[in-house]
């Protein structure tokens, strides 16, 4: 497919105008500072200047648009008030996708930080630890969407007397059973997809709570053994309080992604089979119907979601410091 530069003009307009204001912003600041003294506060402000000038054009003004447009029609043209927050809370689609979306937010956060938890306490005394934790990050190199292939493979169904060519099919085989069709039994497809976020994000959990483990003073550990605490003792009253804001960063991290789990979805299930997310059903209402206002409203109540976590962490990390 051929690059038509007659149809993409008023994009192309719009990109050079662009890059025009950014470069006379620029342009002025350094003129401005190189004029004469300026104050260190005026200094920083000139500075950030390009910065809050892209964030304006690249955040503040779509958040805006897309905030107009959820209380348009389905085309995006008439106004509709609350309709399409109204068809979010009561449509039985919408609604299995809010549902599925709690699933995620709740289980693949602590699925991840306990898989990345043990893993770490296992290997962090090792001699091999680096190779350990190289070998459980992988996964995380690779994409959700290259993720989601290989699991759509492991999972996948061909009818009994056939050769399976899906890993867990063949073990079902192998052991007695029938073949079944993992990713279109729901509920169960979920949190088959589940498993796919988690194996890819448990090696990030993994090497920063590692870290955080070989951290912890010997010398607390090495009393604790004088005094006669067990191992589980140790790891539960010295070792997991040690490492708490790690846990803590972990976690909300991995909520932060789950509640924008697209790659997977689309890629194992294109969202059918009940397995569909917010993220998913956004862009489904928004690009593949056409109903820019109830995309718009997904999007809002993602971002009204998103934001009390992540307001949360910088707290978090403010008091950390």
């Amino acid at each position: 497919m051929s690059f038509d530069v007659v149809a993409q003009q008023p994009k192309l307009l719009y990109l050079l105008q662009g890059i025009a204001a950014f470069t006379a912003v620029v342009c002025l600041i350094l003129v401005a500072l190189h004029r004469g003294p300026v104050r260190r506060r005026g200094a920083a402000l000139l500075l950030l200047a390009p910065a809050l000038l892209l964030l304006t054009a690249g955040l503040l003004v779509p958040g805006l648009r897309t905030l107009m447009l959820s209380f348009t029609d389905g085309e995006g043209g008439t106004w509709a008030g609350l309709d399409n927050y109204v068809w979010m809370f009561t449509d039985p689609e919408a609604l299995i996708a809010l549902r599925n979306t709690l699933a995620w937010v709740v289980l693949v956060p602590l699925l991840t930080t306990a898989v990345g938890l043990l893993y770490a306490a296992a290997v962090v005394r090792s001699r091999f630890r680096g190779l350990a934790l190289s070998l459980v990050l992988l996964p995380m190199v690779m994409s959700f969407v290259g993720a989601g292939l290989v699991w759509k493979f492991v999972y996948a169904y061909r009818p009994a007397g056939a050769d399976q060519i899906g890993l867990l099919n063949q073990l079902v085989v192998a052991f007695g059973g029938e073949p079944r069709q993992w990713l279109v039994e729901s509920p169960w497809n979920v949190l088959f997809l589940v498993v796919t976020m988690v194996w890819t994000q448990a090696g990030f959990a993994a090497v920063l709570l590692a870290g955080a483990i070989a951290a912890v003073p010997r010398e607390t550990t090495e009393a604790a053994q004088l005094d006669g605490a067990s191992p589980r003792q140790i790891f539960w009253r010295i070792t997991l309080p040690s490492i708490r804001p790690t846990l803590l960063v972990v976690v909300l991290a991995e909520v932060i992604g789950t509640f924008k789990a697209f790659d997977v979805v689309k890629t194992m299930t294109g969202g059918q089979f009940d397995t569909g997310v917010i993220a998913h059903e956004m862009y489904d209402q928004a690009f593949r119907y056409g109903r820019t206002g109830r995309g718009a409203a997904l999007a809002v109540l993602l971002f009204v979601l998103v934001t009390p976590v992540v307001a949360y962490q910088v707290r978090a990390q403010r008091r950390a410091r």
